[in-house]
């Protein structure tokens, strides 16, 4: 059997360490990407682009946790894929939640102070949603990106995403009760779980029994 390698992105200030409860077997093999600096004023598609010199296996499947769900189908523009995830995220600039949407037009979003990333708390909630019942410890363990300059140009990339098309063979995986990216604000297809934005860490055991199966699938 040939091996199907699952090249995982986590979301935005996440370390791979999210994904240290993804236990996929046979066929899979999981390989982790990690956020990089940015480039000066880069586009989100020229990272993207970037990001795919780490990606070493031919038609692989992408995964993506919420932002890195947003990258991971801009990484598809660049390079064949047999298929991409998306869990906790979006699937178009029109999924956005109001506020971010409003911050399209104001660029309210460029007027955070640049200590809320030093809260650790505030950072958390952006992250994770207010769903994950965690101590501080392990915010700090699964927060590893607090670089000022790539969370603010992730947070200005999200806001002015411009897709607005839905890619064909796309998995789409969301928490009921994610508070980041509200299930309400969502199109069709997509599957929802119970959980909340964290669900790639809370609903582990999840992942492990049914993604197996949904990729077999959709290969």
């Amino acid at each position: 059997m040939r091996i199907i390698h699952l090249y995982c992105m986590p979301g935005m200030a996440a370390s791979p360490k999210i994904f240290e409860f993804l236990d996929l077997q046979n066929p899979f093999k999981i390989h982790l990407l990690s956020w990089f600096p940015p480039k000066q004023n880069e586009s989100l598609s020229s990272y993207a682009k970037r990001m795919c010199d780490r990606v070493n296996h031919k038609n692989p499947i992408l995964l993506g946790v919420s932002f890195g769900g947003v990258l991971v189908q801009e990484m598809a523009k660049h390079i064949k894929v047999s298929n991409t995830v998306i869990i906790s995220s979006i699937k178009n600039n029109v999924e956005l939640p109001f506020s971010m949407k409003m911050a399209q037009k104001t660029n309210a979003h460029k007027l955070l102070p640049i200590k809320w990333i030093n809260n650790i708390d505030h950072l958390a909630l952006f992250a994770f949603g207010k769903g994950i019942k965690k101590r501080i410890e392990l915010y700090q363990r699964y927060l590893s990106e607090r670089n000022p300059e790539y969370l603010n140009w992730a947070i200005d990339s999200l806001v002015h995403w411009d897709q607005y098309n839905t890619p064909k063979d796309l998995i789409h995986i969301q928490g009921i009760s994610d508070t980041v990216f509200p299930i309400k604000n969502l199109l069709e297809p997509y599957i929802k779980i119970k959980g909340g934005h964290a669900i790639i860490i809370t609903q582990a055991n999840w992942f492990n029994h049914e993604l197996p199966k949904l990729l077999i699938e959709n290969i």
